[in-house]
């Protein structure tokens, strides 16, 4: 039975996420105490206590998720559960499968995880603009529905997160966007969702922030991975320091094509899923995209 470890991105953050596993295990409190000290700040006291606006906050959102995943990794490994055939993380979850695979170091995701929100924050108050989840449309009308807005407003709209079928994220300019919702509802969506963001998240109005977190990655220390990892702009195994840098360089501009990894993974074998990081987004989507894969939830004993 070959099982996939899966690591959530934004949106899954929720206080006092880590706790429990903090107050059990010493090498959680360690790890901890180290992103403590590595941000300058108590991200732990956020993590546990909040305040939830704090903690949603995406310049502490992330690092937070980032740390959260790993201490939870920290703990599936000390239980001797199966090693993976294949990690994924989705969006700023791949930071996460990066450091599983082994390709990076704890502090170092944790710094790029920090610096991806900072500057993720400063691109949306430059150039601010919307997200949308759009249900009931296949990936196809809703990219041509984004094509078409795009072309009549002039303006950029784009598939953010095809996460599962019948469930798509847009994201771009506002105007842009409030078009391709119209299009999408006269295409028969079954229901449209405005996300309450400014931050237009794998779009082109991530530019600014693109560029200047591809600076961060060229100066970050990574190794080939030990394990494949399924990156979300290609949908395929990142087997290689150079197709790592510029997965992560594309990523925030490019969609997350999530759909697509998870079914590459079922075409490799894989028959399980366990979800590390709080909540069971991802669970919630294999569902949707594959029945007869396992999903599991992992615990802390």
């Amino acid at each position: 039975m070959s099982i996939a470890y899966l690591f959530p991105g934004q949106g899954s953050q929720e206080v006092g996420m880590g706790r429990e596993l903090y107050e059990k295990k010493a090498t959680v409190r360690a790890l901890f105490d180290e992103a403590d000290a590595l941000l300058g700040f108590s991200l732990s006291t956020l993590c546990f206590t909040g305040p939830e606006a704090a903690l949603t906050d995406t310049v502490n959102q992330q690092p937070a998720l980032f740390t959260t995943s790993m201490a939870m990794l920290m703990a599936v490994q000390a239980e001797d559960a199966p090693p993976p055939a294949f990690v994924a993380g989705h969006s700023m979850g791949e930071l996460s499968a990066l450091a599983a695979a082994g390709s990076l170091s704890f502090a170092d995701g944790l710094r790029l995880a920090r610096r991806r929100g900072e500057l993720m924050a400063q691109a949306g108050e430059r150039q601010p603009g919307a997200m949308a989840a759009i249900l009931a449309l296949d990936a196809a009308t809703v990219r041509q529905v984004c094509a078409e807005a795009s072309q009549q407003n002039g303006r950029s709209v784009q598939i953010a997160n095809d996460n599962c079928p019948g469930q798509i994220v847009i994201s771009g300019d506002k105007e842009a966007l409030h078009e391709a919702v119209a299009l999408a509802q006269a295409a028969g969506a079954r229901k449209v969702v405005l996300l309450p963001i400014t931050i237009a998240a794998h779009s082109p109005l991530m530019a600014s922030a693109s560029a200047e977190f591809a600076e961060a990655v060229a100066n970050t220390p990574l190794k080939k991975p030990e394990i494949p990892i399924i990156g979300n702009v290609s949908a395929q195994p990142l087997r290689t320091v150079a197709e790592i840098r510029a997965e992560l360089e594309a990523q925030l501009t490019a969609s997350v094509r999530w759909t697509e990894s998870m079914n590459y993974l079922v075409a490799q074998g894989v028959t399980r899923v366990m979800e590390i990081g709080p909540g069971d987004v991802l669970l919630s989507l294999m569902k949707r995209i594959d029945r007869k894969v396992a999903r599991v939830k992992f615990e802390a004993q």
